[in-house]
């Protein structure tokens, strides 16, 4: 893979007609498989809620787009999820959305070009696989979780067993600061729970019973 995508590169730089309005864009949909790698400082996994299982790297590609002092830089502190792709390359490539469609996603454009800092406004929830309760040395994991801003909250279908981390400033989630922040914690449950009612039912609750 990484031979062919040296390809890409080298033919998108050397062309006149492609190198100021090409972005790539390479991304992994989770965080590595149990005994096949480590998400450290972040904990977890894949098949986990925890930032191990959903967080990982995006690489935007875009030596035309992208201000000389971005290139080859990191941005660690802006939150990005793969649903603020499409409402973002919409902008990028000046294409209008379709009538009548409501993106989950954000325009973060600047962001993903390297021209800003800035994040997500909204919440991202999180709904672990149906029939990951139990998986790998992991038990008892988590059913549901939301992001929204610094804070990330975990808790089961029916709101209890409730976890609160601040991954601003505790990225490996050391520290529980649920009983700091009650009302943190009672908003975002409610929310999560809300997003959860919202969305197609799955099997994880009778899969869950199968586990236990």
């Amino acid at each position: 893979m990484d031979q062919q995508l040296g390809v890409i590169f080298n033919y998108v730089r050397n062309s006149k007609s492609l190198v100021h309005n090409t972005v790539i864009l390479v991304c992994s949909d989770n965080g590595p498989e149990v005994g096949f790698g480590s998400a450290a400082p972040l904990r977890g996994h894949k098949a986990t809620l925890y930032e191990g299982g959903i967080r990982s790297s995006l690489i935007a590609w875009a030596p035309g787009l992208m201000p000389k002092t971005a290139q080859g830089s990191r941005n660690h502190t802006s939150v990005f999820s793969t649903i603020d792709l499409v409402p973002s390359l919409l902008s990028i490539t000046s294409t209008p959305a379709p009538k009548g469609v409501l993106f989950d996603g954000e325009n973060l454009a600047d962001t993903l070009l390297g021209k800003s800092k800035a994040a997500r406004t909204k919440p991202l929830f999180f709904r672990r696989p149906p029939d990951r309760e139990t998986f790998r040395h992991y038990s008892a994991l988590p059913d549901l979780a939301v992001r929204s801003g610094q804070w990330k909250l975990y808790c089961d279908y029916d709101g209890r067993n409730q976890e609160l981390y601040d991954l601003a400033n505790d990225v490996s989630k050391q520290k529980q600061f649920g009983r700091q922040h009650p009302d943190i914690v009672a908003r975002l449950t409610t929310e999560v729970l809300s997003w959860h009612a919202s969305m197609p039912p799955d099997n994880g609750p009778a899969l869950g019973r199968q586990q236990k």
